[in-house]
């Protein structure tokens, strides 16, 4: 009795130093092979392997028994005792019960943030300071352990980008490129959600009288692209669209990191995955061209590499193509494209703008509702047009969010180039033309409905080589 009195009277801190001293003294005794192994079990733990893990908390468990520790009472962020003591030693600290959903609110937040000593985390759209507060010297520690798991990261460098082992994002700035002992570490992990449209539009995000009409468009096959700013969705809204996708189609998703989990999201389908950016995909073209895949999918497309590999590929005929960009300028966005490309590459830029037009169909802008930044809102659909005839490209408004009405208005437009897609599947085709007509008769839109961009003009570049 008088020992569990005791227990109770100890601090959580001291349990935690007793507890590593009874490990530390198991470790002096071990030779240079065990603690080579211990290292890499430890390692191992840090990054998040469930073996590992249930082997330390079992040590720790065992420990705490001997000790008659027990009744310690842990900070009330952790589960219990022996889930508090590993995260100090082992584990993530007051981060870990963010890591591992010990929460509702923790199992629904995406982004968790260190900066100093100050947890925050993405709960219902907004950054909500954390009672947990981390030490300089544990994340320290922290910082030092996960950068174990990547040899070719130096602590000294001041910005590390890494995984822990069930695909959480951890990106970290240090050193001179931090204000001292307000070191930043950004967190994000991937909530698997019912990736249905019916499911976007119960959490208004999309309109419910659209679902018929998406589906009937990724069944014939265009080529999208979904953009918007951070944390807009086009990320969710991309991997809906593809959830649609025939599973017995070949893919091939390209990213700048592993962070949707496609094998998880399409078990079934013959989906193979990439990361690469920049340089390495530029050596990776010309293969990903010889490919026979029904389709691509290219995550986060934000350099002249991967704008032109998303050109070439639909110049070949690629059907299916979908991509997540970062904009909020859909107007402008192709001859952000082109610029981009031309800029590295060279190339006529009203050359480069055509086949921007020409290799994507429609773009679909999501955006953060203002007032609540929890409220993805599919802002627009615009339709890419081109009239060889006329030489003239031209951005209709297929659909647009009124911001008072709270509701999305409609224009039935489908331009000639989308027509010869569809007359290949003429039960598609019917379902669209009906669909977006009764959404157009429905909810009409009003105002300018389409876009003629003064930043292609061929023309001009024959008059000018005309005058020499």
């Amino acid at each position: 009795m008088d020992n569990l009195i005791q227990s109770k009277a100890i601090g959580f801190q001291k349990c935690c130093e007793q507890v590593k001293i009874c490990l530390d003294t198991h470790w002096k005794g071990m030779d240079d092979l065990a603690k080579m192994n211990m290292l890499e079990r430890e390692k191992a733990a840090i990054l998040g392997s469930e073996e590992e893990m249930r082997f330390y908390k079992q040590e720790i468990n065992e420990i705490l028994s001997q000790q008659q520790l027990q009744e310690v009472i842990p900070p009330f962020w952790y589960r219990n005792l022996t889930e508090g003591v590993f995260a100090e030693l082992y584990g993530l600290a007051g981060l870990a019960p963010w890591v591992y959903d010990e929460t509702e609110e923790y199992k629904r937040s995406s982004s968790a943030k260190l900066i100093g000593d100050r947890l925050y985390c993405l709960i219902d759209g907004k950054s909500v300071l954390q009672p947990q507060r981390i030490p300089s010297e544990r994340r320290q520690q922290l910082r030092r352990a996960l950068l174990m798991g990547n040899p070719r990261q130096r602590m000294e460098q001041g910005f590390h980008e890494l995984y822990l082992s069930n695909g959480i994002r951890a990106t970290i700035y240090a050193g001179e490129r931090t204000k001292p002992n307000q070191d930043i570490m950004v967190f994000r992990k991937y909530l698997l959600r019912d990736l249905s449209f019916e499911k976007l539009a119960e959490l208004g995000t999309i309109p419910a009288e659209g679902c018929r009409l998406f589906k009937t468009m990724v069944a014939a096959g265009f080529n999208v692209m979904f953009a918007g700013t951070v944390r807009s969705g086009k990320t969710t809204f991309l991997q809906t669209w593809q959830r649609y996708e025939e599973a017995d189609k070949e893919g091939l998703a390209i990213s700048t990191d592993p962070e949707t989990p496609w094998d998880k999201i399409m078990p079934e389908a013959p989906l193979m995955q990439l990361v690469a950016d920049g340089e390495e995909l530029e050596t990776l073209t010309k293969s990903l061209l010889r490919g026979d895949n029904d389709y691509v999918i290219l995550e986060e497309m934000r350099d002249a590499q991967s704008f032109r590999l998303a050109l070439e590929i639909s110049g070949i005929g690629a059907g299916r193509c979908k991509a997540t960009v970062h904009s909020g300028d859909i107007p402008n966005l192709p001859y952000k494209i082109a610029t981009k490309i031309k800029s590295r590459y060279g190339g006529d830029e009203q050359s480069l703008i055509l086949q921007v037009f020409c290799a994507f169909h429609y773009i679909f802008e999501l955006a953060q509702q203002e007032d609540n930044r929890a409220v993805k809102k599919l802002k627009s659909i615009s339709e890419l047009c081109y009239d060889i005839e006329t030489d003239r490209v031209s951005i209709h408004l297929i659909c647009i969010y009124d911001e008072r009405s709270r509701t999305w208005k409609w224009n039935n437009h489908i331009g000639a180039e989308k027509e010869k897609l569809l007359a290949l599947w003429p039960k598609e085709a019917e379902t669209m033309r009906e669909e977006l007509r009764a959404l157009s008769e429905k909810y009409p839109m009003v105002g300018k409905k389409v876009i003629y961009p003064r930043y292609y003009h061929p023309n001009m570049k024959k008059r000018e080589d005309a005058n020499g």
